[in-house]
């Protein structure tokens, strides 16, 4: 009966009432009051039985596992054990972290396992949330994976959040850039695995060029995945192709020697540039100018089709791709930096001819150009999961979509106190100088204060140049972005 909390076997139970918040009871009457009913009254089940939990020993505590792996196997339904198995989770982590799963945080990770996205505010505990559906699902022995935004964050969870489920008895993988296919492999046969959207998508598309089952490193499949920022990986990037390439023959002089070329070339004189449409075209004098550099009478004859587009491509390499906002150079080497994270993507390179377009126009090394072998885009690879759940601040506004593509529901959860945070009307300035100079007179006001501040940009350009305006103030500050990301951990740890 939904009302009646399953009892771990021979151990009686004690009831703990459950009280519907005041500020949260309009949402149960809301559209999204029947799922927020059942998940209120999960809660109320894991609360009811969590003294009995508090009285066992450690050793206890931990042959609960084995005891919920044998009655799965036995035939039980994770929902079956979902009481018992989360009021584990939550005396574990309050004996390895110190912190106790609030009750919201309960109906959270009720959501997730229901296969639904919970909307939680910035600062709820989302990371803490996903302890509770990792362990459960991880209890039918066909793995879990906890998608991240990055490798960074993959590590630093796969050891924190690790924490409670090694004490469970579970063991706990994470996937790295830096990892060869023997190490993966052993991460994929943990019950409980982290990593980026980019590793297990890229480990996808390496399997399905494996040769033989002994190749694979994802030798269990697609079970159950729980995505971190999860509006930001299967709607903004939903379309973003994985791409796996290899070399092809071509000849990297072109590209220099085009790079020259362009270089001498007119906007709108020479080429026109549509950047909406991220389009380019060569006007009838700079096609006479191209073929006098050459030293050819038919830029377009059928022998010279592969010069159109090294022309093309390093017309868009000088305008459509900026230097410290689409890419940044390091040690000689053109790196891509991710759009939405604006974090550098290591080891992808634009394809098409694209990337040595760049080199070239940066005057680094020009390496071979890259054939497609395997691509899949990220909204086809989250597909491929028998249960799909997500977490994010920001759901609501595309709840049509996640419906739609991913047939996923959005669950928002209330807070656990009521919202104190202050949102403030966007302001909107007549120029990009006098939007920074207000944002800098707004940091030093709050900066003589002692209050902390963050502030966020759209790229490594735009950090830059705000940290040069702060400097000149005499601001004492820190700049995070693609070029100092080896350093996040220390910065992260020292900000505020």
């Amino acid at each position: 009966m939904a009302g009646s909390p399953p009892a771990c076997s021979g151990r009686p139970v004690r009831t703990r009432s459950f009280r519907v918040p005041a500020f949260f009871d309009k949402m149960l009457r809301a559209g999204e009051g029947k799922i927020l009913r059942k998940l209120t009254a999960i809660a109320g089940q894991v609360n009811a039985i969590e003294d009995d939990f508090v009285a066992m020993s450690d050793a206890e505590l931990r042959a609960l596992t084995d005891e919920f792996r044998a009655r799965v196997a036995d035939g039980q339904t994770l929902e079956d054990v979902l009481p018992e198995a989360f009021a584990t989770v939550r005396e574990a982590a309050k004996r390895t972290l110190g912190q106790r799963h609030f009750d919201v945080q309960i109906m959270g990770g009720a959501a997730l396992h229901l296969g639904n996205i919970a909307e939680m505010k910035t600062g709820e505990g989302k990371t803490l949330v996903a302890t509770l559906p990792a362990y459960l699902n991880a209890l039918d022995g066909k793995g879990v994976h906890v998608v991240t935004v990055n490798d960074y964050l993959a590590e630093y969870q796969s050891e924190l959040m690790g924490r409670v489920h090694r004490f469970l008895g579970l063991d706990v993988g994470v996937i790295l850039a830096t990892m060869r296919p023997d190490e993966r492999r052993k991460q994929y046969n943990a019950d409980i695995t982290y990593g980026t959207n980019n590793e297990f998508g890229f480990d996808y598309l390496r399997d399905n060029m494996a040769w033989s089952h002994d190749e694979l490193v994802q030798q269990r499949g697609h079970n159950f995945a729980i995505v971190d920022e999860v509006d930001s990986i299967l709607i903004d990037e939903a379309r973003t192709p994985l791409i796996i390439s290899g070399p092809a023959d071509q000849a990297t002089k072109w590209y220099a020697d085009f790079a020259g070329i362009v270089g001498r070339l007119a906007r709108e004189v020479d080429y026109e540039v549509d950047e909406k449409k991220r389009t380019v075209g060569v006007l009838e004098r700079g096609v006479e100018r191209v073929e006098d550099y050459l030293g050819i009478d038919n830029l377009y004859e059928s022998a010279n089709t592969p010069l159109v587009g090294y022309l093309n491509n390093a017309i868009k390499a000088k305008e459509l791709f900026k230097r410290d906002k689409d890419y940044v150079v390091m040690n000689g080497e053109v790196l891509i930096v991710d759009e939405h994270t604006g974090r550098i993507l290591a080891g992808r390179r634009y394809n098409e001819g694209i990337h040595q377009a760049i080199e070239a126009k940066e005057s680094v090394e020009i390496k071979q150009e890259n054939q497609t072998l395997a691509t899949i885009t990220l909204q086809n690879f989250f597909r491929l999961y028998d249960k799909l759940a997500g977490m994010t601040g920001t759901a609501m506004t595309e709840a049509s979509e996640f419906s739609q593509i991913y047939k996923l529901g959005v669950v928002p959860i209330p807070t656990n106190q009521p919202m104190i945070r202050a949102d403030q009307s966007d302001l909107v300035y007549k120029t990009e100088d006098a939007k920074f100079e207000a944002v800098v007179d707004d940091i030093a006001e709050r900066h003589g204060r002692g209050q902390p501040v963050l502030v966020v940009t759209v790229s490594v350009e735009k950090s830059e140049h705000l940290s040069s305006l702060l400097k000149r103030r005499g601001i004492k500050h820190e700049v995070l972005n693609a070029k100092q990301h080896q350093r996040e951990a220390t910065i992260v740890a020292e900000a505020g």
